[in-house]
């Protein structure tokens, strides 16, 4: 473990977000992670953040929201070793190491400065990122059931990227009746049920009761939270081969095909495989304990310290 940094997060947003937000709760674990191991952590983010492991400084809103980024220099608590954005930033802190995550997809032929870091050897790879980490979660936070109802998910925005016409079309072929969460209605099939957009403890109960989640992304994904999601609540992922995903599931917690067709043959190998395995893997590879450690190692490296 490295020595003690005080170590500053910058998220435009109010902490921690109640319903939705992929990246606003992977701070908020990070702040976690790095606070367990012993760091000072400060996390600069919307009025109203609460964050019992850290020390929080508002920002406002206009100033978070402006085009660029805001100047995070005036902010900065006296002694600070690193900042670490998850947003673009108008310029780089004066006199102070810093980093950003970048959790998106950028246009073709944007180029990253060497301290972006992302979200898997994919995505580093097709930005030109030396740097990466998978993100990772808390696992007290999910529920787990071995016990699974008999009917698929599709958690995600109803967009073609997505990929839900596949998880649509996909689990008609497998016989499979399919829970749809989104944001937008589509038109109602046979065997489809669509609930909207869920979060909180709705969510987390469709995760863990659901046989398999379906992830037939259509776009090379940056990491993809909501696989990890349901394998730590016991349930497999079926998915594409695009983006992080062959990074993520396993043979013990999935499987991946490149049409409709295939996925819908490999649908029913998912039944045979073991809840608790599932959720082994995201134990042994993706918790926010392991999200902060590997953190912690580029921040040594940054200031000098590794």
């Amino acid at each position: 473990m490295a020595s003690t940094m005080n170590i500053v997060l910058y998220c435009p947003a109010r902490l921690p977000v109640r319903e939705y937000g992929g990246t606003e709760r992977v701070v908020v674990w990070l702040a976690r992670g790095l606070a367990e191991r012993g760091h000072r952590v400060t996390v600069i983010a919307l009025p109203g953040t609460k964050l019992p492991m850290a020390t929080v400084i508002p920002i406002a809103n206009k100033l978070a929201l402006q085009d660029g980024g805001p100047d995070l220099t005036p902010l900065l608590p006296a002694g600070t070793d690193i900042v670490h954005a998850h947003s673009p930033l108008r310029r780089p802190p004066e006199g102070v190491p810093f980093v950003w995550t970048f959790h998106g997809n950028g246009a073709p032929g944007r180029v990253f400065t060497p301290n972006t870091i992302g979200l898997s050897a994919d995505h580093a790879a097709r930005h030109g990122l030396q740097m990466w980490v998978h993100n990772g979660l808390d696992p007290d936070e999910y529920r787990f059931s071995a016990t699974k109802l008999p009917r698929d998910l599709f958690l995600g925005r109803l967009h073609t990227v997505k990929g839900w016409d596949w998880a649509v079309r996909g689990a008609r072929l497998a016989g499979r009746p399919l829970v749809v969460a989104g944001g937008w209605r589509p038109s109602i099939r046979p065997g489809l049920r669509f609930v909207g957009q869920v979060g909180g403890e709705e969510k987390m109960q469709l995760l863990a009761e659901s046989a398999c989640l379906w992830v037939p992304a259509q776009w090379d994904e940056p990491f993809g939270l909501t696989t990890i999601e349901a394998m730590v609540s016991g349930t497999p992922v079926l998915g594409t081969r695009r983006g992080a995903l062959p990074e993520v599931i396993s043979p013990e917690s999935g499987a991946m095909g490149s049409s409709v067709d295939e996925l819908a043959a490999l649908r029913p190998t998912l039944d045979a495989l073991d809840p608790a395995a599932i959720r082994q893997h995201v134990l042994d590879h993706f918790t926010y304990r392991t999200m902060a450690a590997r953190y912690e190692a580029i921040y040594s490296a940054s200031i000098g310290r590794g």
